[in-house]
């Protein structure tokens, strides 16, 4: 079993472009979230802790490149909740996002203490509980952090769609305030998690993540896939690199098919890698030409054909990698009967992507 450092150095030289690529194969095929009783964990972080442990702890001993992770599952709401939004948890669900603020209580988010906030605090209890623990072998990390657009967004609500084209002025606003809370909330949580700027390890929603010597923070925009590729780029693109800057780069994910944001996002400098939350949307060989062309990084499920099994799986996709020289970080959508099933998977796949 490697241990944490010894898979973060393997890593590091996956960033650096040498070795193989990295495989994260589940120990099960499980939900992307545990919803049984989630509304009560929701404010326990005791039980939230249990509950992601449970899913983290059978990772440790297994055939993997994924490191075993954590986090306060918050969901959304998170960022637009510390901004004052309220929010609902219906039974069997993540939180749902309450009505949108009024214009003046956006602009008053500049004074809120982002500290105090209670879903904050619910985070802040949660590292605590872990680290006094000392399981260091599973790395806590960040709750979900929606992008500057998508916390626009949530703060503004559906009205935002019309400001963009008659209100300018306020949407410039807007994401201003916007970009100033996500760079407040990303770095009091890296100050919990007593974590470097610059550097991170990220789970996205998984039992199982990889390490980033080169991006510190995590950026959701599902949001604009519904504008046009000129007002990404007027709008979203620039914001999306000013929010990473301050931590040296960024891992973005986005659900919905858009090819032009897509490619914006793969001639952004910030961007480190890309998660596609729809991938099966896409033609595989399209998005890995886009990706070494901008030197990016595919951290994602990639969706299987019908009726393929592991080992047609794997060589398909190791084929389109090397037709197209991208640099990929798989998260399989066929999984292996057995734990020696898995290990052969993941000794086939180095092998393929050497």
């Amino acid at each position: 079993m490697k241990t944490l450092a010894e898979k973060k150095r393997a890593h590091e030289v996956f960033w650096r472009g040498e070795g193989p690529g990295l495989l994260l194969t589940p120990t099960a095929a499980m939900d992307q979230y545990d919803l049984a009783g989630y509304r009560e964990r929701f404010e326990n972080p005791e039980l939230m802790w249990q509950a992601e442990m449970r899913r983290a702890r059978p990772v440790l001993d297994w055939p993997t490149d994924g490191i075993p992770t954590v986090r306060p599952n918050l969901g959304v709401v998170f960022v637009p909740a510390i901004a004052g939004t309220d929010y609902r948890i219906p039974d069997g669900s993540m939180p749902w996002p309450g009505s949108p603020l009024t214009r003046d209580a956006i602009r008053a988010i500049k004074e809120r203490d982002v500290a105090s906030a209670r879903l904050m605090q619910l985070a802040r209890e949660f590292y605590a509980i872990h680290e006094a623990r000392g399981e260091t072998e599973i790395a806590a990390y960040h709750p979900d952090t929606q992008g500057v657009f998508d916390i626009a967004h949530l703060l503004a609500g559906e009205e935002i769609f019309l400001q963009l084209s008659d209100e300018p002025d306020w949407i410039h606003e807007l994401m201003e305030l916007g970009l100033e809370l996500y760079v407040r909330v990303s770095r009091e949580l890296k100050t919990m998690l007593r974590q470097p700027p610059g550097e991170m390890i990220h789970g996205h929603g998984t039992p199982q993540g990889i390490y980033f010597p080169h991006a510190g923070v995590r950026i959701s925009e599902d949001t604009p896939t519904l504008l046009s590729p000129k007002m990404l780029a007027a709008v979203v693109l620039p914001f999306i690199e000013r929010a990473a800057t301050p931590f040296g780069g960024a891992f973005v994910h986005y659900c919905g098919k858009h090819n032009a944001f897509f490619e914006q996002l793969c001639r952004c400098p910030q961007v480190r890698a890309i998660d596609l939350g729809n991938s099966e949307s896409y033609d595989l060989r399209w998005l890995l030409a886009q990706c070494a062309g901008g030197g990016k990084v595919l951290y994602s499920r990639i969706a299987a054909q019908p009726g393929e099994d592991w080992q047609r799986y794997l060589r398909r996709i190791a084929a389109a990698i090397r037709e197209t020289g991208a640099r990929v970080v798989l998260r399989p959508m066929v999984f292996p009967e057995t734990r020696a099933e898995c290990q052969a998977m993941l000794d086939l796949w180095h092998e393929l992507t050497a």
